[in-house]
């Protein structure tokens, strides 16, 4: 029996009887990262990288029972080892690596290989066999350096405080919100954040992240309605856009920030002013570069441009390239 096998449950390893990022509940699982589309709740036991820890408490509750394993660190499940590895798309984010009996096996979650001075750098790991993502698995998608993107931010965001427009970032709550205010210039105003960032905020830094300078909405001494949030930027996930919050505000600009703005117009797109590339997950040519520096004979494509992944892989890189379905994925956080 091969050392994964793809079940509905998820990737099963069976000799060690564990799962990774399952999608219902089993006695054990292992998690890539605390993304809901990977991290699901009701499980036994899960482990995941060690900064991981309090995120996935965050977001599935402060009762599970979980255990956090540094990257490198290795561990043993009847007979199998064990060991994770960073995936650089959010803090927390890990590759696994299992093997057993001189089999190896990665499966990498979802990662970008292009290091975003937020997470640990992504790190190609040898193996037979690779499970890769391909959200962006297509050749239309190249992203610029992530600098040059901070500097249109900064640009658009100093215009505003100008012009007298609050400004509102729309970011997902663990990973891109975080990188985003790394690189914000506080020289322009200040950064206020929706709670479920702040939460998100909070678990991190308790784990070692720093993003600077924030202060959490709700809590924030300020008039919504007044001219004196003007010079301020607001960060908030994608959902609260027609929420309460938004309602309070006078005179603002709204921008997005995703890797779908490179496909659609910015202008109006979603209801928002401005758009912004930027992608936690690799585009098409970072995926091409970590299933090569894999060394992988078999590379197993799931969620995201999976044919076409697959076929350019088989045809063009001559790998033994498959499609895999796992239950059924629902990406919610890119």
């Amino acid at each position: 029996m091969s050392l994964v096998v793809f079940t509905e449950l998820g990737f099963y390893c069976p000799q060690a009887d564990v799962y990774i990022d399952p999608l219902r509940k089993v006695s054990r699982a292992i998690v890539t990262h605390a993304h809901s589309d990977h991290a699901r709740p009701g499980m036994g036991h899960y482990l995941c990288e060690s900064s991981g820890v309090e995120i996935l408490k965050l977001r599935l509750g402060k009762g599970i029972s979980v255990q956090g394993l540094a990257y490198g660190e290795t561990i043993y499940m009847n007979g199998v080892e064990i060991a994770l590895f960073p995936a650089g798309h959010v803090p927390g984010s890990a590759q696994v690596r299992l093997s057993y009996l001189g089999e190896v096996w990665v499966i990498s979650g979802d990662y970008k290989t292009v290091a975003d001075g937020l997470s640990p750098a992504f790190e190609s790991v040898q193996c037979h066999h690779f499970v890769t993502e391909s959200t962006f698995g297509l050749p239309i998608f190249h992203w610029r350096p992530q600098m040059e993107v901070f500097h249109d931010m900064n640009t658009w965001w100093q215009r505003n405080a100008e012009n007298g427009f609050t400004s509102i970032m729309l970011g997902y709550s663990l990973g891109k919100a975080q990188r985003i205010m790394k690189y914000l210039d506080r020289n322009i105003g200040d950064v206020i954040c929706h709670s479920a960032i702040a939460d998100a905020n909070m678990a991190l830094e308790s784990s070692g992240f720093t993003f600077g300078s924030w202060t959490e909405a709700g809590k924030a001494v300020v008039d919504f309605s007044s001219d004196s949030l003007s010079r301020s930027l607001l960060i908030c996930p994608p959902n609260a856009l027609n929420g309460p919050l938004m309602q309070q505000i006078g005179k603002h600009s709204v921008a997005n920030c995703s890797g779908w703005m490179a496909v659609r117009k910015s202008k109006n797109w979603g209801g928002v002013d401005e758009g912004f590339v930027l992608s936690d997950h690799a585009d098409w040519p970072q995926l091409i570069d970590a299933v090569s520096a894999s060394g992988a004979e078999h590379v197993y494509v799931t969620h995201g441009f999976t044919e076409v992944f697959s076929r350019y892989l088989t045809e063009n890189l001559s790998l033994q390239a498959e499609v895999v379905r796992v239950g059924h994925w629902n990406r919610t956080e890119e």
